[in-house]
């Protein structure tokens, strides 16, 4: 039987819990952060191969806002935190009342602040997910980027090398004024801290 198929049968409610409780911690830290309420509708949490995850975000020529960090500790891996264009200014104007739409780019503080606020879910999703296995993980400090997903995926290869070839997504949605602001979050372990997981979930290899 297949990892993806165990993983499925056995632990995706274990994920969507940690990415339910991720998302509070979240709207939680947001909220102080900007100081007014912040709501994260429940996230879908799914497992995919990693050639699919540029593909999830519009395909590998797709312009976006990606914050990476590295995961260490005792399950290594790489987090991207990808929301598309459209998706970023919204969330600068709705949740930061800044209005990146009258200019092109972006300023460093706009950048900034995305960085700022992938950072804190990355925290949360990251601190939630070593709640529940008891392994220890911790965040790098991000980096931000603009360019097409393709190459930012590719800059993490080239990082850190091979990745995993299974990554946790987890879609995450703020709420605002009836409007959702989407992000993606993928987790993307690497090749031997998968099976890491799974055993800390209780999933056991054959």
């Amino acid at each position: 039987m297949s990892l993806f198929s165990r993983f499925e049968a056995f632990e995706l409610d274990v994920l969507k819990e940690v990415g339910n409780i991720g998302a509070g911690n979240a709207a939680t830290a947001l909220s102080r952060l900007l100081d007014k309420p912040v709501d994260m509708a429940v996230p879908k949490v799914s497992l995919l191969p990693f050639e699919e995850v540029a593909e999830r975000v519009g395909g590998s020529e797709q312009i976006v806002i990606a914050v990476f960090l590295r995961v260490e500790g005792e399950a290594p891996g790489n987090m991207f935190f990808i929301i598309e264009e459209e998706s970023a200014k919204r969330i600068l104007r709705q949740l930061l009342s800044i209005n990146a739409e009258e200019h092109e780019g972006y300023t460093e503080m706009e950048l900034s602040a995305l960085c700022e606020i992938g950072n804190i879910l990355a925290g949360s999703y990251l601190s939630s997910l070593a709640d529940f296995t008891h392994l220890s993980m911790a965040p790098s400090v991000p980096a931000v980027a603009v360019d097409m997903a393709g190459a930012i995926l590719s800059y993490g290869l080239m990082q850190y090398g091979e990745m995993g070839d299974s990554a946790l997504l987890i879609e995450t949605t703020f709420l605002e004024d009836c409007q959702s602001l989407e992000g993606h979050f993928f987790l993307i372990p690497d090749p031997e801290s998968f099976e890491k997981i799974f055993r800390a979930l209780g999933v056991v290899s054959e």
